[in-house]
This record gives structure tokens, sequence and C-alpha cells, in this order.
């Protein structure tokens, strides 16, 4: 997770380097709970449970629409 133990600062900073990788072709496989940067900047989306995949797919379709009920009860709380 890159922006795990960051200060507010140094997140927004690697959060835009991230930006700026993706908007020159970079791909990149990325584990946040920056859930809002995720749907604004990944095509795809996996959430994963206790080292199971229970969704994956369009991150923003994920995100706003999971279909999972574990995904729900954590997007729920992690985005209140």
């Amino acid at each position: 997770e890159p922006t795990s133990a960051l200060d507010p600062e140094l997140t927004v900073e690697v959060l835009k380097v991230i930006k700026d990788l993706k908007a020159h072709g970079v791909t990149m496989l990325i584990v946040t709970h920056e859930i809002e940067f995720a749907r604004e900047v990944a095509d795809t989306a996996i959430f994963l449970d206790n080292g199971v995949i229970l969704e994956q797919g369009n991150a923003k379709e994920l995100i706003d629409n999971p279909k999972n009920e574990r995904t729900k009860e954590f997007l729920q709380r992690i985005c209140e």
C-alpha cells in the first residue's frame, strides 16, 4: 500500500506520482484503502477478504455498485 503510514502531505504527493504514471501508460498493481483514489484512477478493482477474491471488475462499477454483501459492508464502513 503506497500511502501506508504517510502523513497527509506525502500521501498527496504519492497519489500525484501514481496519477502521472497512469497518464504515461504505466500498468500498475496497487493495494490501497484510498477508495476514492482507486475509483478515480483504477481501471479494474479486486476486493479481497481473508485472501479470497470476492468481487472483481470495473473499478467505478465495483465501488459504486458492489454485488457481494461483504464488499458492500466494507465500502459502507470505510466511505462514511
